[in-house]
């Protein structure tokens, strides 16, 4: 996974992790998309890995929602 090392992706997963469990996995990747946008904007190149490793991290993070509302439910 040295595709995932480079650059800042681990950040990215992490902060995503936070938007997937305190909204939604769609709003983490609006996330995603908003911020390579802004690089895109500010003359970087529109980076895909960027947007796996956040979307990853969305996942993850509506899976911890998810579980959480399952555990206070039952």
């Amino acid at each position: 996974m040295s595709w995932f090392t480079e650059s800042n992706r681990p950040k990215h997963f992490k902060y995503a992790i936070l938007c997937g469990f305190a909204g939604t996995f769609l709003f983490a990747l609006g996330v995603a998309m908003g911020m390579e946008f802004k690089d895109y904007r500010y003359g970087n190149k529109w980076d895909w890995l960027d947007i796996v490793a956040t979307a990853l991290g969305g996942l993850v993070g509506q899976a911890l929602q998810v579980l959480l509302i399952l555990l206070i439910a039952f």
